[in-house]
């Protein structure tokens, strides 16, 4: 599904701002809606695409609950809308693009996502099409945005075949920063694993996740990577029963440990629907039963 083309307009009628309702700024707002990530949100208000209460909105704009919104001409709701934070961890296979549609038809990361009643999924950052393993997914921008940036801290761990001679003065130098072409990297951590003929198993960690920043780095020293699977983000890691191509939905216990990350506030913890709960349910002894038997 492509993103909407949006831009969002406000009713024509100001709505008075009060003491009582605190306000936010723009993007923040629509990126909790889970309409965008707030980079997207911020392109655009930057276009034009947004209005509030009749007006084109620009970067820096507040709002409250009360103002009336509209993207590309079609009202926004605030109110009644599912304001859960929610968070899928999904198995991406070798294969699969990180985008939302592709023009040479292969396959996205979305297609097998659950569908929402409102807002949208958004990625929490990428993995290239030759790389498989965890990738997160959230209805909410902004949880989206903070996990992603360099600033919150969150490692990832990969698992890693490369091919060629590795010595330990390589490792070293991968640990103390080379310079790639974008800037200074390094693994925060590797730890060696299996050889097995011209190949050899590592696991890696990184502070950040700058396009194809781990095939770059071990590049960088004349080696090449054949394999790559992210097996951590941050507090999670990938569950053995969940394969390739298939997801399961955090409990909240998870979703809080991911805003601490970030430096969000805790979500208050909602009640599922019946419905939700036994198809959440449904979901997950499925996944465990076929691990079980794999």
């Amino acid at each position: 599904m492509t993103s909407p083309k949006a831009s969002i307009q406000m009713a024509e009628r100001p709505s008075p701002k009060t003491s009582e309702q605190p306000s936010q700024k723009l993007q923040k707002v629509l990126a909790g809606l889970g309409l965008a990530s707030r980079r997207e949100a911020e392109r655009w208000i930057s276009a034009g695409r947004v209005q509030v209460n009749g007006r084109v909105a620009k970067l820096g704009d507040r709002v409250i609950e009360a103002d009336k919104l509209s993207l590309d001409g079609r009202p926004v709701k605030q109110s009644k809308v599912d304001r859960r934070i929610r968070v899928l961890l999904y198995n991406k296979p070798v294969g699969e693009v990180s985008t939302r549609s592709d023009p040479e038809g292969r396959p996205t990361v979305f297609r097998k996502l659950p569908k929402l009643k409102s807002g949208r999924w958004i990625s929490v950052g990428r993995l290239d099409i030759n790389t498989s393993g965890l990738l997160l997914f959230t209805n909410n921008g902004e949880l989206a945005n903070k996990l992603a940036h360099p600033s919150s801290g969150v490692d990832r761990e990969y698992s890693v075949r490369v091919h060629g001679e590795v010595d330990e003065q390589m490792l070293l130098r991968l640990t103390e920063g080379v310079l790639l072409e974008d800037g200074p990297a390094r693994f925060s951590d590797v730890v060696p694993g299996t050889d097995r003929g011209a190949n050899r198993w590592f696991t890696v960690t990184l502070m950040e996740g700058r396009n194809r920043e781990v095939r770059r780095l071990w590049e960088s020293q004349g080696v090449e990577v054949n394999r790559l699977k992210r097996v951590r983000f941050g507090p999670l890691f990938l569950p053995s029963y969940v394969h390739p191509g298939e997801w399961i939905e955090l409990e909240h216990q998870a979703v809080a440990d991911l805003c601490w990350q970030a430096n969000l506030e805790e979500p208050r913890k909602q009640s599922l629907s019946p419905e939700e709960r036994r198809s959440r349910q449904r979901n997950e002894q499925k996944l465990r039963s076929k691990g079980r038997r794999g």
